[in-house]
């Protein structure tokens, strides 16, 4: 199977970044050559603009939540790279695949490279992990006993854990969580796509536990300084957090 290169996602999704560096190339070994050079085309925020991908996932290391992510992957689920996308944009401590070890990339939008993503073939090494660690497993599903989502008070140190589309969290993998939770629904659906519950779920965790974002001073925080970069061809704004919904049908 083939997947997309950052440059080919960057095209398809109408954002193409920033183009050459204009000016001589600034000194700071956070920064790629070859991107100063010939423009940078990644699914990145622009502080993160010509940096090395080592240089990102270093700063995302200094501030990464607490928060880990498991997935059941019993059918070779579409949904786990929407999931790992989510996991890197609240900049998750890590992700977990439990299951079948490979699992669809393409959703992902190479977000994978930027956090780490463990694989346990058993619930039971899963399981093992959590003791070590010290992590909560706390299961989102609809099965009898969850408890509203909306209304839960979830603890530090948690893994959200998920189900595959379709069957949902199996027997073995609920009696590892220590409780359940279930998003409350309003229309006839009897569930919602597993990317979207774990991008619900994560927001809920992240308004407990979220650290808030370091503001950035007038030059944004990029190492380039003001008005030196090439300003991003795109329609959204970069004065604020909130971003473009754009529609897929």
């Amino acid at each position: 199977m083939s997947f997309l290169s950052e440059d080919e996602i960057a095209a398809a999704s109408q954002t193409p970044g920033v183009g050459p560096y204009e000016g001589p190339h600034p000194d700071d070994d956070r920064l790629d050559p070859d991107l100063l050079e010939h423009g940078d085309r990644r699914n990145v925020e622009d502080r993160f603009r010509y940096w090395r991908l080592d240089a990102i996932v270093d700063e995302l290391d200094r501030h990464r939540h607490p928060l880990q992510i498991a997935i059941q992957n019993w059918e070779h689920d579409f949904n786990i790279g929407s999931m790992v996308r989510t996991a890197n944009a609240f900049n998750v401590a890590g992700v977990h695949i439990i299951g079948r070890r490979r699992w669809n990339r393409r959703g992902a939008m190479v977000t994978d490279r930027y956090l780490s993503v463990q694989h346990h073939p058993e619930v039971a090494g899963f399981a093992g992990w959590l003791a070590a660690e010290g992590y909560v497993a706390i299961g989102v599903d609809n099965l009898p006993g969850a408890v509203p989502l909306e209304s839960a008070e979830l603890p530090e140190r948690t893994c959200l854990v998920f189900g595959s589309e379709g069957p949902g969290l199996s027997t073995e993998l609920v009696q590892v969580c220590q409780r359940l939770v279930a998003i409350t629904q309003y229309g006839s659906t009897r569930s919602l796509n597993a990317g979207a519950a774990a991008a619900i779920a994560t927001y809920h965790w992240a308004l407990q536990w979220g650290s808030e974002r370091v503001h950035q001073d007038a030059t944004g925080g990029h190492p380039l300084g003001h008005g030196r970069q090439p300003q991003p061809d795109s329609d959204r704004s970069h004065t604020g957090r909130s971003a473009v919904i754009r529609p897929t049908c």
